[in-house]
């Protein structure tokens, strides 16, 4: 499938709970982490590079250091190291201001043990404090990141009829990888 993007949006009423698995942890980024946080999407396929991935957060982020504390974050695995990160920031989708989910990465050696559900759900609890809405983007070739985000209660964003007919080519991909 072609690589698209795709939005996605969550009215951030009904969150799902879901706790994470014993022995890791959430914590808030702390003041000079840009390296770790890089690190950790630069595993995940994100940034070709560690450095590409620090030029990065300082383009995003610098203008908005005194909020990136409270709402970016890490998973820690039962050794204390970072292998996962998620931010619970803010934007902008079709004119209206609302919470986002943005950069979540984790690393490929703690994938698939069940770490995506939590932290995102924690993410959408931290956004409801703030907003009454959040969104996120994603890409065709993400089915099953989409899958984890229709199950937590986000619904396809369109625009237009491309992006609807987009959205029905991957709802019928995502039929087809069910069975």
């Amino acid at each position: 499938m072609q690589r698209v993007p795709l939005m996605m949006i969550h009215p951030l009423s009904n969150i799902p709970s879901y706790s994470l698995p014993e022995s890791y942890k959430i914590r808030n980024f702390e003041e000079n982490e840009e390296e770790i946080w890089a690190g950790i999407l630069t595993k995940a396929g994100e940034f070709p590079s560690i450095n590409a991935g620090v030029d990065r957060f300082r383009q995003e982020f610098a203008p908005h250091l005194d909020q990136v504390g409270q709402r970016m974050f890490f998973i820690e695995d039962g050794n204390g190291e970072a292998i996962g990160t998620a931010t619970a920031w803010f934007g902008e989708l079709d004119g209206e201001k609302m919470g986002r989910i943005h950069w979540v990465g984790i690393v490929p050696e703690h994938q698939g043990k069940r770490l995506a559900k939590p932290m995102l759900t924690f993410l959408l609890q931290q956004l409801a404090k703030k907003h009454e809405k959040a969104y996120l983007k994603t890409q065709t070739t993400n089915l099953i990141a989409i899958n984890a985000y229709l199950n937590l209660g986000f619904d396809p964003f369109t625009k237009d009829e491309t992006e609807a007919d987009t959205w029905e080519i991957v709802k019928a991909e995502l039929r087809n990888t069910q069975k």
